[in-house]
């Protein structure tokens, strides 16, 4: 890997002229190229100009694909790296329907910024650029040709989701060309749905439920900064998307399983109940477990990266939710486990991302072949390592942020041949999962079967 280019600094006042953020957007569309996270360069991005370099790097790499075949045909001879990145940007912005800017100021402030850093490549970043213009319709139309381009997804990727939903794998990817909606949890210590709908309303926020399935769950019509909500910085609302806020009342026991047995009891856990949530970073769940419970949890917080437990610990402040937060690798229990059992244990695995690409557009670009099996094992082992430490009788939610039946379903059946002691409960619409899109059957949360939910896969496993 090549090292990431550092944000430029923004001039002092007024909004920052286009040929900045364009420069900064391909400086990351680069880093992400190199194989950095796009998420790790914004956060040194400077304040003043993140939002736009943001909102033009999401565009650019949700159109790279198309951008990288359009500049191959009219230069088919490889610029320098940090020039591509600049004719890549502005080639996904001019692409139809993506910018808001006109075409020429495009152009202009696009040569304006490679100007700036290859003043030798000012003329034919300019020539590209207008010969694309003049045969944009030809071009747009031959592209199509390539599933890359098409898609906007490596073609790796396309067979795995062929291969996995053949009757959905083009709607997954249509779906993750869409830009997500910012979905809010209300606290139930502060205020119910409707209360907190009513205080949005009167700070002139548009906002709607998220649905019956999701009754804490308050969706934006537009994304706003978490300071202009209502009550966020004392613990009024989180923001969190809809299918991550399943996971905690299905291991709590609020939506008990279609299967019971006869004078079978599935108890609520609430004040007491010694409960794992592994793989915790950031905190959403971790938040979301102590929220529902009233704070009454005998709760740890588990993860590997001890930079991101801290915002596990923010979160928990700001809602004043109480827990413990330790970093380890929840694999190695003989560093963290102090031997008494956990009544339920959360396991969020690392996993592809592949269910919230529409959140993060980098991860298609970011993510190879070999990736997938890599993290499948790692979610093996987690299992076997976090089942012997539950309860009998007690209850372990899986879950992963994708869409890739190895790392879901294909996942919990190996698990479910090799421990004769373990049962995957069924739910209303499939066995072992919550699958509440009715037109979705045993895909879990898949994006585009529903607006309002990433993509993510849940079993809760019963332990005899």
């Amino acid at each position: 890997m090549s090292s990431v280019p550092s944000p430029k600094n923004a001039a002092s006042g007024g909004a920052p002229p286009l040929h900045r953020l364009l420069a900064n957007a391909s400086d990351a569309v680069q880093a992400v190229r190199d194989g950095h996270s796009l998420t790790d360069w914004l956060s040194r991005c400077p304040a003043e100009i993140r939002p736009g370099v943001q909102a033009l790097s999401f565009t650019v790499l949700r159109r790279l694909g198309a951008a990288q075949a359009v500049r191959a045909a009219l230069a088919p001879k490889n610029p320098p790296p940090r020039v591509d990145a600049l004719l890549l940007t502005a080639l996904a912005l001019l692409w139809p329907g993506e910018s808001a800017y006109a075409d020429h100021t495009l152009v202009d402030q696009a040569v304006h910024a490679v100007r700036q850093r290859a003043p030798n490549s000012a003329g034919f970043v300019n020539a590209v650029l207008r010969r694309f213009l003049r045969e944009r319709e030809a071009l747009v139309t031959a592209a199509q040709a390539d599933p890359v381009a098409r898609f906007n997804h490596p073609r790796w990727w396309q067979d795995r989701l062929r291969a996995d939903w053949p009757a959905a794998w083009e709607g997954l990817l249509q779906a993750n060309q869409q830009k997500p909606p910012m979905t809010l949890r209300v606290n139930p210590a502060h205020d119910d749905l409707a209360g907190y709908l009513a205080r949005l309303s009167e700070a002139g926020i548009a906002a709607h439920p998220a649905g019956a399935l999701f009754p804490q769950a308050v969706v934006l019509d537009e994304p706003r900064p978490v300071q202009a909500l209502p009550g966020f910085d004392d613990g009024h609302a989180s923001v969190q998307d809809a299918s991550a806020q399943l996971a905690a009342p299905l291991l709590l026991g609020q939506h008990p399983p279609q299967d019971l047995a006869p004078g079978e009891d599935w108890p609520l856990l609430g004040a007491g109940a010694r409960v794992l949530d592994a793989c915790a970073a950031p905190g959403g769940k971790t938040a979301h477990l102590q929220e529902l419970a009233g704070n009454g949890l005998d709760l740890l917080a588990l993860d590997a990266d001890a930079k991101r437990l801290e915002r596990v610990r923010q979160n928990l402040q700001r809602l004043r939710l109480e827990g413990a937060v330790r970093a380890a690798d929840a694999r190695d229990t003989a560093a963290w486990w102090d031997g008494r059992a956990f009544d339920a244990i959360l396991l969020d695995a690392p996993c592809s991302a592949s269910g919230i690409v529409r959140r993060h557009p980098d991860v298609r670009w970011l993510r190879r072949p070999d990736d997938i099996p890599a993290l499948a094992r790692i979610q093996s082992e987690l299992l076997e390592a976090l089942w012997p430490l539950l309860k009998p009788g007690g209850r372990l939610l899986y879950a992963t942020c994708s869409v890739f039946r190895s790392e879901g379903q294909d996942q919990i059946d190996a698990f479910l041949q090799r421990h004769g002691d373990a049962r995957s409960r069924q739910f209303d619409q499939g066995a072992g999962h919550l699958l509440p899109l009715a037109d979705n059957a045993r895909q879990d949360l898949a994006p585009g079967a529903a607006a309002v939910t990433d993509g993510f896969y849940y079993a809760l496993l019963h332990k005899a």
